[in-house]
């Protein structure tokens, strides 16, 4: 039986991985960035599976994306895998803390918000020490680079708010149904 969940549990990550994946090839640009849902997809696999598995699924399917977007940059890989991780991971914290399972729509909603920021925060991070001091830009110019970069960024929580509680809402109700909710919870 272990055996059995575990493998689910498996080609559920493996699935959301491919999800998380596959959204993110579909970019407006806007700026120096771009728009796309694929953080909405992060989040929602936090909220289905929790801060770990859902964290898994987010951080491999962006990180993967970047190895075939972007295909000579390691550290960039490990450092997308990490901030969308982070992303999910706080979204399923919060959403599974105390005992909640991902069943009240409040705390979903704040766990999706605290998860899409934290996203934010890191990725402008990411940027100033990117540009600051690994292309040793001065300081006025970082700060341009990390300003033009916001506004996409925001976009996209926003869009990740809107679309992983409305995605969550409407698939809870038929895994539940269909007795899966279950083993793909932690």
């Amino acid at each position: 039986m272990e055996q059995r969940l575990s493998l689910q549990k498996i080609v559920y990550i493996a699935f959301l991985t491919a999800l998380v994946f596959v959204v993110t090839f579909f970019r407006i640009p806007l700026g120096e960035s771009k728009v796309h849902l694929a953080n909405g997809i992060c989040l929602l696999a936090g909220l289905l599976m929790g801060p770990l598995a859902g964290g898994i699924a987010a951080g491999l399917g962006s990180a993967l994306y970047d190895v075939f977007y972007y295909p000579s940059d390691l550290l960039s890989y490990l450092i997308t895998f990490l901030t969308k991780f982070a992303m999910a991971w706080v979204c399923g914290m919060i959403a599974y803390g105390g005992g909640r399972k991902a069943a009240h729509h409040g705390w979903n909603i704040a766990a999706g918000v605290i998860g899409a920021w934290t996203y934010v925060a890191l990725y402008m991070l990411k940027t100033y020490l990117y540009q600051r001091f690994i292309y040793g830009f001065p300081e006025d110019k970082v700060w341009l680079t990390v300003s033009a970069k916001f506004p996409a960024s925001a976009i996209n929580a926003v869009a990740a708010l809107i679309v992983a509680p409305i995605l969550y809402a409407a698939l809870r109700p038929a895994l539940e149904k269909a007795k899966l909710l279950d083993k793909i919870q932690p």
